[in-house]
């Protein structure tokens, strides 16, 4: 079906350039002129109806063929006239029924149909189409960037990122082609206004030297029939510039054309209230004639009180959806819910509300789906829901709360109608900027108001909406703490999932080796760590090992890191390049391997803090990611006390690597 598509549009094309050099008979002719006025007239429906322009992104192509198919059909005609003095029963019709048989009647009405199309229509449809693509190829780079901002903060998956970056690209391609095919329609209309011309000269020279006609004969005949051949291609050739303007100057929208006039027109009665007062008073001033003005007076009369009832009947809705809602709060087992305490949940300000109203644009209730979906593919559990709610009587307008099991773990303040810039350079007075911190990371940034996009776009600043600047900083609270989001529950589901392929691996552990909540605690430590637990059949078969050994939930999170081997080292890139470590020294990995050895005293582990401190940004200044490696015995230890004071750093042991991993040593650190 495709291939008969592309066939049957190749043999079209070729027939359309054959018509400009093989005769066709009248008959023919008119069928033709008739499929063109079909042709304008689908088209300038379908551009009414289309929701974004990429819609009708076919639309330049189309336009290049309309204009041919067009040009075509003057050059058969013309041939038709001068031959034979006759070019079918449309283009007479036009030339006697539509102009009263008057050929200077019809000249102005060509003329003016012509500067409709040229002054009007089609040079603002082109600057309409020059300044969108100028203005979509500035801002190409930065919409590439925040489609890359939002992969990485796991808004959206890779298939929808591709998808987007396809968008992207599309809209490009379409308003470059635009922007050329605006220039279709520009000489359509010069080539119109030509072709008349040289038809009403051509016709007198035939008409009186060949045909032996006098003056007045042939300027009636020939006068008639190039009028009539110029209205029938100028009135296609006008409702196709209509569709070019509609095309470029169409915004996005969930509904069609129509349905967004009328209802952006219509959506408030004192406009109308006012227009009708207008008319009226207008009607009243002698002179002017009276009924015109008060039968459109009192249209937009009825209009008006029409729009004021339907605007009153959804007021009295909305209160009355309140109010019943209000008396469903208030009911004692509704109450109930102020017990319950959320394992997540954000709080909005009043300025941030929209963010969570999809009917006002806002995305965030999306967002967070789909951060519960990365989380899940990324960390291996599913988070409990996170419930989003309003604080306007405790939080600022524009500030925001993440709380964790009720207790406040993270916030910040967003600017609805400004877009964050991260580390920004320049001068913020260029922008009307205002330098704030970054809510997530602490980061130096701007926030640039939304009239100033287009100029930072152009500049090269990578713009992040409010909403992807809290989806970011929810993502990052997620995974600080993942641990304490699993609970029992969690920890159930996931076995039940397992249980469904291994049933002999979950009924062997549980409740025989280990208990629920021992596999909890060491899940619960994977996760602390930054290890996902989403390969389980492995975390379980090496807890059933090692659990006959100890069930000390320390020593069995070493065995399933071990098991994870092969995970931890693509975890940390080391599959692909050499990692950069931080090795110990000998001295002091025997004291924390031996667990009967002496604790560190406070000015040792200062001492080692420091050292590391240093190591660490040392590698951090060649942009790896600061690792120590100690052997399997020190490593728990080691991890406990950096996990005291707190740097986010990677302590690996020997036995979680690959054997054909390569490492190689930054710094030795002692506490001697």
């Amino acid at each position: 079906m495709k291939v008969a598509r592309d066939v049957s549009l190749a043999v079209l094309v070729i027939l359309i350039v054959v018509m400009m050099v093989v005769p066709l008979n009248a008959v023919f002719l008119d069928v033709l002129l008739a499929l063109n006025f079909s042709l304008a007239l689908v088209i300038v429906l379908v551009s009414m109806y289309i929701k974004r322009p990429l819609d009708f992104s076919v639309f330049p192509a189309l336009l290049l063929i309309a204009t041919l198919y067009r040009l075509s059909l003057n050059i058969s005609s013309t041939r038709l006239i001068l031959l034979h003095g006759y070019a079918g029963q449309i283009i007479a019709r036009f030339g006697e029924f539509v102009v009263g048989g008057n050929p200077v009647v019809g000249l102005i009405v060509f003329l003016i149909l012509v500067i409709i199309q040229f002054v009007v229509i089609t040079r603002g449809a082109e600057r309409v189409a020059e300044v969108a693509a100028r203005f979509t190829l500035d801002a190409m780079p930065g919409k590439q960037m925040s489609i890359d901002a939002d992969l990485s903060a796991g808004q959206i998956t890779d298939e929808e990122a591709r998808a987007r970056r396809r968008e992207v690209a599309r809209e490009a391609d379409f308003y470059g082609a635009m922007d050329g095919a605006s220039k279709f329609v520009k000489g359509d209309a010069i080539a119109g206004l030509i072709i008349t011309v040289i038809n009403l000269i051509g016709g007198f020279i035939v008409g009186m030297v060949q045909r032996g006609m006098d003056l007045s004969t042939a300027l009636m005949r020939y006068s008639l029939l190039t009028v009539g051949d110029g209205l029938v291609s100028q009135i296609p050739a006008l409702l196709v510039s209509v569709a070019t303007g509609i095309v470029v100057t169409r915004a996005a929208s969930e509904d069609g054309l129509g349905s967004d006039m009328f209802d952006q027109l219509l959506s408030n009665p004192r406009p109308l209230a006012v227009a009708s007062a207008a008319l009226f008073l207008l009607g009243l001033i002698p002179g002017l004639p009276f009924l015109p003005f008060f039968v459109m007076s009192f249209s937009t009369g009825i209009f008006a009180v029409s729009t004021s009832v339907r605007m009153q009947k959804s007021q009295e809705q909305t209160r009355a959806e309140g109010e019943a809602d209000l008396d469903a709060w208030r009911k004692p087992e509704n109450m109930k819910q102020w017990l319950q305490v959320d394992a997540l949940e954000i709080e909005l300000g009043y300025s941030l509300l929209s963010m969570a109203q999809a009917e006002r644009g806002g995305d965030l209730l999306d967002r967070v789906v789909m951060i519960r979906r990365q989380i899940a593919l990324e960390m291996g559990f599913i988070i409990p829901p996170i419930r989003i709610r309003d604080n306007v009587s405790q939080l600022k307008p524009s500030e925001y709360v993440i709380r964790l099991r009720g207790a406040r773990v993270a916030g910040g303040e967003l600017r609805p109608g400004y877009l964050l810039v991260l580390s920004p350079e320049g001068n913020p007075d260029d922008y009307g900027a205002l330098e704030t911190r970054e809510p997530t990371f602490g980061l130096p940034a701007w926030w640039v108001p939304e009239e100033s996009r287009a100029k930072a776009e152009t500049d090269g600043l990578s713009l992040i909406d409010p909403t992807s600047v809290l989806a970011t900083h929810l993502v990052e609270v997620i995974r600080t703490h993942a641990h304490e989001l699993l609970g029992r529950q969690e920890v159930q589901g996931l076995l039940d999932i397992v249980k469904e392929t291994h049933p002999a691996l979950v009924e062997e552990l549980i409740p025989g080796l280990l208990s629920l909540g021992e596999v909890q605690k060491v899940l619960q430590r994977l996760l602390q760590e930054g290890v996902p637990i989403r390969d389980l059949v492995t975390i379980l078969e090496s807890l059933a090992d090692g659990a006959r050994e100890s069930r000390d939930p320390v020593y069995l999170t070493e065995i399933a890191r071990q098991a994870l081997k092969r995970q931890i080292t693509r975890l940390y890139d080391l599959d692909t390049k050499k990692g950069l470590v931080i090795t110990l020294d000998p001295d002091l990995e025997r004291r924390l391997s031996s667990p009967d050895g002496p604790d560190l005293t406070p000015q040792e582990i200062r001492l080692l803090y420091t050292r590391l401190s240093v190591l660490m940004e040392n590698v951090a200044r060649r942009g790896e990611l600061p690792m120590i490696l100690c052997t399997p015995h020190a490593r728990p230890r080691l991890r406990q006390i950096l996990s005291r004071l707190g740097p986010k750093v990677a302590v690996l042991s020997f036995s979680e690597l690959l054997p054909e991993v390569e490492v190689e040593s930054v710094g030795v650190v002692s506490v001697t």
